[in-house]
């Protein structure tokens, strides 16, 4: 999966030039946070897309095996069908099949066990991955009321855009 982009640095840009041409000293301040908040917003972003793309492995991981379980339980069940014909003629059965046939019992007994192991994995990762993208939205749309902050000159909005952007840090530094 790709990670969310931050478009971000048209915005920066505007701020920068707005604090450098206008000398309002809390303007820098606004360029200042947004430029912060951009670095956060990056970090999620890769983190984000970190933990998407290992949900998907662990996802096709768990298909794999649960594909590898179907193949032994085949197997078991050809092997099975054999030992009842030969029980049905009177016939002897080897003890070397019976072996076999209750190796193919454990190894998907083992088999089941890693495949919901890797589900289980899997879903871990995309919730991660959830809370990193909410926070990346939650720093865009902080480095966007910035922009307000700075165009239209209201201090107001500036501390809306610095609370939305600790809402975002907390998301970040939850434990995962």
């Amino acid at each position: 999966m790709e990670a969310p982009e931050v478009p971000t640095e048209h915005l920066h840009e505007t701020m920068e030039h707005h604090a450098q041409h206008h000398r309002v000293g809390w303007i820098t301040g606004v360029a200042l946070s947004s430029a912060l908040l951009a670095g956060l917003a990056a970090v999620c972003s890769l983190l984000a897309g970190h933990h998407a793309n290992e949900a998907m492995v662990d996802e096709i991981q768990s298909s794999d095996k649960w594909a590898y379980y179907q193949a032994k339980g085949i197997k078991a069940a050809v092997l099975g069908s054999k030992l009842e014909l030969l029980e049905a003629e009177g016939r002897p059965i080897k003890p070397e099949d019976r072996a076999k046939l209750a190796e193919y019992k454990r190894d998907q007994d083992e088999i089941a066990r890693e495949a919901a192991e890797r589900e289980k994995s899997s879903e871990a990762h995309l919730q991660t991955h959830v809370v990193f993208a909410r926070s990346v939205t939650l720093f865009q749309i902080a480095i966007a009321i910035g922009a307000i902050a700075a165009l239209t000159h209201r201090r107001a909005f500036w501390y809306v855009s610095v609370a939305v952007g600790l809402v975002g840090l907390g998301l970040l530094l939850l434990p995962h």
